[in-house]
């Protein structure tokens, strides 16, 4: 069946296009919406050209209806004729303007013609024009290529602009036409230099440099190639720069990729206006938001108007459409309206050719089209499933994700076509430097799901992204932890939307994914969203027949995600559950974790004995089977008993054991909690400066290795010792840097209405809770005021309760004692230490001495 092309004719004879596009998309048996996502343009776009809207659309645009319908031959010519009857029939030159300025410290040589318009100012391009300069000088053709949209003609012009005093024969430009042939462009390219003929040029130059740019070389690219190649030849001092979606082909030719303009990494926001010029997106994006509303982006604005600039992936042509709508809409609003639909973004065609009224407009979406209908099929087909990645990735993860099953695929040649064509951003030097835009990642998954691949990709980038987690996880143990995180980090992204996904539709890829995860999520303080993710996956039915050494490393990492956050008893059954596969299977690295988390739960309930018991069989698992780190992680617990029991001196000793041998097997993050447990343990003898010293140097470290409730905790332990030496200012400026939320008590006793009662805190890790109120008890009671300081170490009593580190229960017992002269609270600290097997120090019994010889005359 072809198109009915005899009912209804325009008085010239010719098929109006709406009927002839029409009747091209039911013969293609598409409807609109089907024509417009094969093509990739939106629905909206046939709709009108078929209702004869829109009368002469852009040559983009028909071009990508050409492909989708298939048309070939005369068919496609007259299908294009018809849609754009008018075709420039050659280049012309750009208007003259008058001579541009050398680069500072240059001497431009005043009769210099410069046939080229004006430069715009550009924003975050000095590299780019610095670089492209210097290519100009060792490279006879220069092009610069890149998507529609990214400021290839105003580079161009720029740069043009700024070598034109090393051109003394001249710089001009001609503008390639659609329908051009070689002949044309080489006549064009003569003239703007004043000859009539190629031969004539030769002389005309002499051995004078010169300087032609030509602009959006994609619509004659065989011709434009044909006549740059003659006119190199023939004229040798000729430079040509270029600008186009595709490099020409010519020998000589450097390709020079233009790239989007840098935004705001994620959790990188503007304090103020002054820090958008460190992100040129952004800086472009306000300087024309404020042309268009006429007023500033506001400082509450300035986080939206980051979260949308990445949006736009810094594309200049985004960026200008977006902040056009500026007009009506402020900052959230266009970040809430378009954030999630920038391929709709339309407005007049970005370049510095005239302008056509009746090119109508271009919309993102099309601009993308054409540079992914210049791919290959195999091409296009893996630029689909790139699309998969959330963030940036590594040449080895595309080549896993774009794997058939097959051997290794070389992902090298496909990653370097994707970045000539400007659709793919390399930044950085680390393996993770890879990135498509954000535009042409939409468009992409877009093609994916017309072609009905978009649930075998995800589920492919989920299998990748979990064996990536499982292949690194080992690392977040010993000396390459800190590379280990900065990786996943990186990923955390792809890991997100990986486990999302899989967790639906595969669970045992999303369990095996998540059972890798656990010491990531507590160095990043996620410990509550891990855990609610393992918890859900290991109740799925669907996850019942998995491994049950996975299981294993699943239900321990839930209590050692749970043991962070207070909950630590609520899975002990999973810890010994998992600790009886690993002994059953032989697993000693699963046996030794066990262990060691167990003693972490089994502090947290108490049950002191049987937590030594478990670190004393660890010591002994890793003795025997000469693993020194684990050897030092079991040392480590075993400190807690000797502080618990009143050993100091022990204690001292073993910690020292702990850094010998951390330093030994490369675990830095080992050696941190030890030294962090050095300054609490002087704390404990009683040299509160040396202490508050030795906790600081130990939380500076902490600060670049993550950890934060472990942080907390240590810098908390600075505060207590300074509250305890009367540093009073200072112990106080540790709450509000650890605890900032909620007021903290002055001098004196503030009124009801004012004050924060310090026993209706929620619980949290670590002892916070206790830790705080010790430190206000301390402070309260060394300024005189007894009662608020018995209101605070009742509190931190009531808290310690249920923590892990009972001393602290034992520590709140003696402040408690010390504020309220009261006999009772000496029995309560009785009964804690029978409990707690806590040993009382000697600064403790001198403390209390003096209420015990009056409870005992009473």
């Amino acid at each position: 069946m072809t198109p009915d092309h005899d009912r209804s004719r325009s008085p010239g004879g010719r098929t109006p296009l709406s009927d002839l596009l029409r009747g091209h998309r039911l013969a293609a048996g598409l409807t609109q919406a089907e024509l417009a996502s094969r093509a990739g343009v939106g629905v909206r776009t046939v709709r009108d050209l078929e209702r004869g809207r829109a009368t002469r659309p852009q040559r983009t645009t028909v071009g990508l209806l050409a492909d989708a319908l298939g048309l070939t031959g005369a068919t496609r010519r007259e299908f294009v004729s018809t849609a754009r009857p008018a075709p420039t029939p050659a280049p012309t030159p750009a208007p003259p303007s008058p001579s541009a300025s050398a680069p500072v410290g240059a001497t431009p040589d005043p009769g210099t013609p410069i046939a080229l318009p004006q430069p715009v100012p550009l924003l975050g391009r000095e590299h780019d024009v610095t670089e492209v300069s210097a290519l100009l000088a060792a490279h006879p053709v220069v092009s610069l290529v890149g998507l529609a949209g990214v400021g290839k003609s105003a580079l161009a012009l720029t740069v043009a602009h700024a070598v034109a005093y090393r051109h003394p024969a001249g710089v001009a430009g001609v503008l390639a036409g659609e329908g051009s042939d070689a002949a044309d462009v080489l006549a064009a390219s003569t003239a703007v230099f004043g000859v009539s003929r190629l031969a004539d040029l030769a002389c005309r130059l002499g051995d004078r440099p010169a300087l032609l740019l030509v602009d959006a070389v994609e619509r004659a690219p065989g011709p434009v190639a044909e006549a740059l190649r003659s006119l190199t030849t023939t004229a040798p001092t000729l430079r040509v720069l270029v600008t186009g979606r595709r490099p020409l082909g010519l020998a000589g030719e450097l390709v020079r990729p233009v790239a989007p303009l840098d935004v705001p990494p994620a959790g990188a926001e503007p304090a103020d206006r002054s820090e958008l010029a460190r992100w040129p997106a952004a800086a472009l994006f306000a300087t024309r938001f404020t042309q268009a509303r006429h007023a500033p982006p506001t400082p509450a604005e300035l986080p939206a108007l980051a979260a949308l600039v990445r949006r736009l992936g810094g594309l200049p042509l985004a960026i200008e459409l977006m902040a056009a709508r500026g007009r009506i809409l402020d900052v959230p609003e266009l970040l809430d309206r378009y954030g999630d639909r920038v391929l709709d973004l339309a407005g007049l065609r970005p370049g510095w050719e005239p302008a056509d009224p009746a090119a109508g407009t271009v919309t993102l979406r099309e601009a993308v089209a054409t540079s992914y209908h210049l791919l290959a099929p195999a091409e296009r087909r893996a630029l689909r499933r790139l699309s998969a990645f959330r963030n940036r990735w590594s040449v080895e993860l595309a080549e896993e994700l774009l794997a058939d099953g097959g051997g290794r695929w070389d992902a090298a040649p496909l990653l370097d076509r994707l970045r000539e064509l400007g659709l793919l951003s390399v930044r950085g030097t680390g393996p993770f430097r890879f990135r498509l835009l954000d535009a042409v990642r939409d468009f992409a998954a877009e093609q994916a799901e017309v072609e009905g691949e978009t649930e075998g990709i995800r589920l492919r980038h989920a299998s990748v992204v979990a064996g990536l987690v499982r292949r690194t996880a080992p690392g977040l143990v010993g000396a390459e932890l800190p590379g280990t995180v900065h990786l996943l980090d990186e990923a955390t992204g792809d890991i997100g939307a990986a486990l999302a996904y899989a967790a639906q539709e595969a669970p045992g890829t999303a369990l095996l994914l998540a059972a890798a995860l656990p010491r990531w999520w507590r160095l990043r303080g996620r410990d509550v969203s891990g855990r609610r993710w393992l918890r859900r996956l290991l109740a799925d039915p669907r996850t019942a027949d998995a491994r049950p050494v996975l299981r294993a490393w699943a239900l321990l990492g839930a209590a050692r995600l749970a043991a962070e956050h207070g909950a630590g008893p609520e899975e002990l059954p999973a810890a010994r559950a998992a600790l009886a596969t690993f002994a059953e299977v032989g697993d000693v690295t699963g046996e030794l974790s066990a262990r060691s988390v167990l003693c972490a739960v089994l502090r947290g309930l108490g049950a002191h004995d049987e937590a030594r018991e478990q670190a004393e069989a660890a010591l002994a698992l890793a003795t025997r089977h000469q693993r020194v780190r684990e050897v030092a992680v079991a040392q480590h617990h075993l400190t807690w008993h000797d502080v618990r029991v009143g050993e100091l001196a022990g204690a001292r000793r073993r910690l020292a054991t702990v850094d010998r041998l951390a330093a030994q097997s490369g675990d830095q993050r080992l050696r941190l909690l030890a030294r962090a447990d050095l300054a609490e343990l002087t704390r404990l003898e009683g040299r509160y400066a040396e202490a508050a010293e030795q906790g600081r140097r130990a939380a500076s470290a902490l600060v670049e290795l993550g950890d934060p409730g472990r942080l907390r905790r240590t810098i908390g332990s600075v505060g207590l010792a300074l509250a305890i030496e009367g540093r009073d200012d200072e112990a106080l400026a540790v709450v509000t840097e650890v605890w900032p939320s909620g007021p903290v008590p002055g001098p004196r006793r503030p009124p009801a209405a004012e004050r924060w009662d310090p026993p209706g805190w929620g619980r949290n890790a670590h002892g916070e809770d206790a830790l705080r109120a010790l430190i206000e008890g301390q402070v309260a009671l060394h300024r005189g005021d007894r009662e608020l300081a018995a209101e605070w170490f009742a509190a931190a009593a009531e808290a310690a309760a249920d923590g892990a580190d009972r001393r602290d229960l034992v520590e709140a017992l003696v402040g408690l004692a010390a504020s309220t002269d009261d006999p009772t609270v000496l029995d309560r600290l009785d009964r804690a230490r029978q409990v707690t097997g806590v040993s009382l120090l000697p600064r403790e019994e001198e403390l209390l001495a003096p209420l015990r010889e009056r409870a005992r005359w009473a």
